[in-house]
């Protein structure tokens, strides 16, 4: 299994940009599609984006696409997600989640770090 722990966040002004990252201990982190998800203050927890275990298939909430990127290093057993044109509505507490790449369910979830865009 994999524990992420999200790293990055921060206040930025709506325009910026900010990278993510998310390290994740484990030997198998090769093994584990990862995402991120956001959660905004008195919201649901949303899809952001996700990339698979092999690194070449991503995927992205449609709101999200051309703003957002996600990547992944297997060497350094760390996904990325790089945020640009930040909006203010992007404030929100981002997760970082794993799920080995044979299963559905996001098993595993990180504490979170937190982005505040002001306008």
């Amino acid at each position: 299994q994999v524990q992420p722990v999200e790293s990055g966040g921060g206040l930025v002004q709506a325009g910026g940009a900010l990278r993510l990252s998310c390290a994740a201990s484990g030997r198998t982190f090769e093994n584990y599609d990862m995402g991120w998800f956001r959660q905004a203050p008195g919201k649901e927890r949303e899809f952001v984006a996700s990339i698979k275990w092999l690194g070449s298939v991503t995927a992205y909430a449609d709101s999200l696409k051309g703003r957002f990127t996600i990547s992944r290093d297997n060497a350094k057993n760390t996904v990325y997600l790089q945020m640009n044109s930040l909006k203010t509505e992007d404030t929100a507490v981002y997760y970082c989640a794993a799920k080995f790449w044979a299963t559905s369910s996001w098993a595993y979830w990180g504490q979170g770090t937190a982005v505040s865009v002001s306008s």
